[in-house]
């Protein structure tokens, strides 16, 4: 494989990566509407939702020129397995708690919002180190994406705070939200091989630079909401290497159904 062919293969796994972890999220958090828990809420999680979208769409855009070929934006959505997506585990896990087993309760919107303000607390530096990528494309696409990741984590961590430091009740299901979903974070620090070379080549950031950044920002958000940071501690999970949970293939197999169900289809 030459030096160009190769290149592109690290840049087309680095771009899928950002893609399936925003088109993932947006996933999730589309579920809420609805059924969020005010009206202003339920609209501000589904603008979220197609902020997210949108991000995702311009990075398999991307890939779709890059590859070449018939593929298309929806190419990567809707006609790729569980397997094949390169997203944090983080993002794929229900809007809930687990309870006996793999048993899960009824959506949490603290876990929502635990999970929102871990990912984008990620995603303002991460975004903002990619405009210097040399991928000019990339370059961009971080340029536009940092605006909405900023406005996710002030919605987030203000949400955390409120509700951190609100009533008993509030209190204990944050810190529950929190203490679940920490552990899955360490994936953001453990480098895959196509994050290596992609930064390597210039294109991608190193992502471990990022975390005491990141920490600093978690730390003093739960600070404000007298909220205890929990241990990290536990299995890494790797979901980039495009090993899973169960509950992608669940969530795919929604997502995807309609796609599937009329292949060709033009809408």
């Amino acid at each position: 494989m030459d030096a160009v062919a190769t290149e592109t293969t690290v840049l087309v796994d680095y771009l899928l990566h950002l893609g399936d972890n925003a088109l993932v999220l947006a996933q999730r958090n589309c579920q809420w509407c609805g059924v969020g828990p005010v009206l202003e809420e339920d609209l501000a999680l589904a603008n979220q939702s197609l902020d997210l979208i949108g991000q995702a769409r311009l990075l398999y855009q991307e890939v779709a020129r890059l590859e070449g070929g018939d593929a298309t934006e929806d190419t990567y959505a809707y006609w790729r397995d569980a397997h094949q997506f390169r997203n944090y585990v983080l993002l794929e896990l229900p809007a809930s708690l687990p309870r006996v087993g793999y048993a899960q309760g009824d959506m949490d919107w603290g876990v929502t919002l635990a999970r929102n303000f871990l990912y984008s607390a990620l995603m303002v530096p991460l975004w903002d180190a990619l405009q210097a990528s040399r991928h000019e494309p990339l370059a961009a696409i971080a340029a536009k994406s940092l605006k909405e990741a900023r406005y996710h984590l002030r919605h987030a961590s203000e949400w955390v705070v409120r509700l951190g430091d609100g009533t008993d009740e509030s209190h204990a299901r944050m810190q529950a939200a929190f203490d679940h979903l920490m552990p899955y974070t360490q994936e953001f620090w453990a480098p895959s091989d196509f994050e290596r070379a992609a930064v390597q080549a210039g294109v991608g950031v190193d992502v471990a630079g990022l975390r005491d950044v990141w920490r600093a920002t978690v730390a003093a958000t739960l600070e404000d909401a007298t909220l205890r940071l929990p241990s990290d501690e536990g299995y890494v999970p790797q979901g980039k290497t495009g090993l899973h949970s169960e509950h992608l293939s669940y969530l795919l197999a929604e997502m995807q159904s309609v796609a599937r169900a009329h292949p060709g289809a033009q809408w």
